[in-house]
């Protein structure tokens, strides 16, 4: 989807992304609420078609933590932190056109997915968790999802910030006299 769609929109299936692109100062703002409006537009339209053609499943792929809720709040958080620094060091704006930028944040994507999928749910996306959720009705944790991906998306951002601006985040360091 991000080769289909990234010359038109990003490939913005993310709020978290789009948040962090937009603190990034590389998506306006009047297009931040149309983008999430859509993705979670999109997310339910998928959650009502997932009820649909499987009534019997309770959850519907609901993102349930399966140890604690501050374990899974970390995870999220970070998850999210590695994929928006990631998606930023490899976009060239709120657009994505690089040959090789989907096969890096798929890669993240399903690497974060392996690893964490059992731990927390490896949602990194808002949209994601929410309309599982709601459609659902599990919406004991749904929190966390809403909450620590965008946190992590705006930490990547300062972070991606520090390390490709100088003197961002360090100070000056005295010169040492010989």
């Amino acid at each position: 989807m991000i080769y289909t769609f990234g010359d038109i929109s990003g490939a913005h299936f993310n709020p978290a992304v789009t948040l962090g692109f937009w603190t990034a100062k590389r998506l306006p703002g009047r297009d931040v609420g149309p983008y999430i409006l859509s993705q979670l537009l999109g997310a339910l339209i998928a959650s009502g078609l997932l009820r649909l053609l499987f009534p019997q499943s309770k959850s519907l792929g609901a993102t349930l933590p399966a140890g604690s809720e501050l374990q899974s709040f970390i995870l999220e958080f970070v998850l999210t932190f590695i994929l928006m620094l990631t998606i930023l060091n490899v976009s060239t704006g709120a657009k994505e056109k690089g040959i090789t930028a989907g096969i890096a944040v798929g890669a993240v994507i399903g690497l974060e997915a392996m690893f964490a999928g059992p731990i927390c749910g490896a949602s990194m996306n808002p949209a994601r968790s929410l309309a599982p959720a709601l459609v659902s009705m599990h919406l004991e944790h749904l929190w966390l999802y809403l909450i620590a991906p965008p946190l992590g998306a705006a930490a990547a951002m300062f972070a991606c910030r520090c390390i490709r601006e100088p003197g961002c985040c360090a100070q000056p360091q005295p010169e040492i006299q010989s």
